[in-house]
């Protein structure tokens, strides 16, 4: 069985895909730019933030998919 995972907490999928997909236990997500989910573009532009935004964002989907723990920032 497949799952569509959702979250408000990460970026909408920008195109014809989902945020991800859970099928037997594994994730599958979409690709990750640096979008804040809050206002909805990006707003860092050196790449610490980026990166941080990005793994933020994938922690929100995971979350959401039931395998990890939310964490605040």
């Amino acid at each position: 069985m497949v799952e569509t995972i959702h979250t408000d907490k990460a970026p909408e999928a920008i195109g014809p895909y989902s945020q991800a997909k859970k099928v037997a236990g594994l994730v599958f997500t979409s690709g990750q730019i640096a979008i804040d989910p809050s206002v909805g573009k990006i707003v860092v532009t050196d790449i610490e933030g980026q990166t941080r935004q990005v793994c933020e964002n994938l922690r929100n989907l995971l979350a959401a998919a039931g395998i990890l723990a939310r964490q605040g920032r």
